[in-house]
């Protein structure tokens, strides 16, 4: 069974962002190439809203066997709201807890984000899972782009 990664707005974004692109284009080829299943949602399309055309479109380039799109639901935005009545993060952080419990409630096997900040930070990642184990899901692996480059043995 191939791995599910949920990628967060940042990774989106990341492709034609001369900081990110070297570590982001060999993940979407990956994709691409049927290697895993690309998970995204609702709160990606609604953040790329004001992104460039070609940003909005990433999604397309990647063949419909190998993405799913998810949509929040109750369980979701509870599991979202536990992370900042918890204090993982702020208010001003609502979008990427839904990322988190998007992720974790659908079993991504990997959620890749470049926020730094946020997301992916050792604290925070320790503090997303504490909550999550105490709910009844599963420990979600947070990544940046970079873990998934391809490298090949010389």
């Amino acid at each position: 069974m191939k791995q599910r990664l949920y990628l967060d707005t940042s990774v989106f974004g990341g492709y034609f962002d001369k900081e990110f692109s070297e570590q982001t284009i060999p993940l979407f080829n990956r994709i691409k190439n049927g290697e895993f299943v690309l998970l995204y949602s609702t709160i990606t399309q609604d953040e790329l809203e004001n992104a460039p055309q070609n940003i909005k479109d990433l999604p397309d380039t990647i063949n419909l066997n190998y993405r799913e799109f998810l949509t929040p639901t109750t369980e979701e935005v509870d599991l979202a709201k536990k992370y900042i009545d918890e204090k993982v993060v702020g208010k001003t952080s609502y979008a990427d807890c839904l990322h988190i419990a998007l992720a974790t409630v659908h079993k991504a096997d990997y959620l890749i984000s470049w926020n730094f900040k946020h997301i992916v930070n050792v604290q925070r990642i320790q503090n997303y899972n504490s909550i999550n184990l105490k709910n009844g899901y599963k420990f979600l692996d947070i990544r940046s782009p970079r873990e998934f480059v391809y490298y090949e043995n010389n």
